[in-house]
């Protein structure tokens, strides 16, 4: 077997295409973030992106794409922001993690949302998370039922809401795939807003994301293309959602209202209407991304495994990475784990959002 490693863009046609057969051959949910055009837009806005490329007897076998920074220290391609990670290959290559990662120049691979699946990475994963989803695969009028039976004082009171919108502020109205870039950047402006208010980083100030997400919704690929969202009330946008999507999997990414219409529950409204569409275009799985959050709770149905940790070869750099990222990462599963912990954790963070919006 060869390695060879090079930059995204250094990809050719032939194994462009090899590794989405490949992809489309393992089995897992056609995640939007596990295609080459994914890695392609990260490699136009982070020259750190790299993809190693393995080729069996003359032909493309594997690609393992990620980021490497100092020390040989790799990451996840687009580490931060992607919601599923991990290496594209065939079946019984026979290499191990640290083969790769020796072939690569890295010390160590981090990652916070690999797939499962993933055998080669997997053994090494810290800790295991559940990312919901809802399944659509049987239609809208299917999920809503089930919806209108588990949780049905949740969809009452948001379709009440919606309803109260549409008399209060204007005819509710909704558009699955808006290509303005414009309301791109009134999305953006809004989730930089709740960003701050809520004492988080405001990820769209890193100019990398902010210039990936402005290449993603150009992207119109059918494993990968960027979907903006929006809610309207009148001709005012209320709320938006950009997110990516494949042919069958609509994954939930950067939603976002305007607080002034907050007492009717916009994003609710969105998402709701959202996974309507969704289900209308075909997609079977709306995946909303590791995290919790009560809204997730109320429209999920199940869940995918992923994991967070990072796979190293023995050296120095593995042993700073160690030192560097896991004391904080068992901080952060000590308050997770704690209810009470974690609720006081989020009320300061709140009232530092507070504090810098004065």
């Amino acid at each position: 077997m060869r390695i060879r490693v090079v930059k995204p863009a250094e990809l050719d046609e032939s194994e462009i295409n090899s590794w989405r057969e490949l992809r489309a051959g393992s089995g897992a949910p056609a995640s939007p973030f596990m295609e080459p055009e994914f890695t392609r837009a990260v490699g136009r806005v982070s020259p750190a992106a790299r993809v190693a490329v393995l080729t069996r007897d003359g032909a493309s076998a594997g690609f393992f794409p990620y980021e490497r920074g100092p020390l040989g220290h790799g990451r996840a391609i687009g580490f931060g922001v992607s919601d599923c990670q991990g290496a594209i290959m065939a079946p019984g290559l026979g290499i191990t993690a640290r083969e790769l990662l020796q072939a690569c120049g890295l010390s160590t691979w981090e990652y916070d949302n690999l797939e499962a699946g993933q055998d080669l990475f997997i053994p090494s994963a810290a800790e295991r998370f559940e990312a919901p989803i809802a399944d659509i695969g049987d239609g809208f009028p299917a999920y809503e039922e089930r919806l209108r039976a588990e949780s049905p004082k949740f969809l009452k009171s948001t379709l009440a809401k919606e309803r109260r919108l549409g008399r209060r502020e204007g005819e509710v109205r909704f558009v699955f795939d808006e290509r303005d870039p414009e309301l791109l950047r009134t999305l953006t402006g809004w989730k930089s807003a709740q960003y701050r208010r809520t004492g988080r980083r405001d990820r769209f100030a890193k100019e990398w994301i902010a210039g990936l997400v402005k290449l993603l919704h150009e992207e119109r690929t059918p494993g990968c293309s960027g979907v903006l969202s929006v809610l309207y009330a009148g001709d005012r946008p209320v709320a938006a959602h950009f997110g990516l999507r494949s042919r069958t999997v609509l994954c939930c990414w950067f939603p976002a209202y305007d607080v002034e219409f907050a007492r009717y529950s916009p994003g609710l409204i969105l998402h709701l209407r959202m996974l309507e569409a969704a289900a209308g275009h075909g997609i079977g799985m709306f995946d909303f991304g590791r995290g919790d959050a009560v809204y997730k709770d109320a429209f999920k149905t199940g869940g995918l495994e992923v994991y967070e940790g990072f796979s190293s070869r023995p050296g120095p750099g593995a042993a700073l990475q160690w030192v560097a990222r896991e004391p904080v990462r068992r901080a952060h599963g000590f308050v997770r784990e704690r209810p009470a912990l974690a609720h006081h954790a989020k009320q300061t963070l709140n009232r530092l959002g507070k504090l810098r919006g004065n």
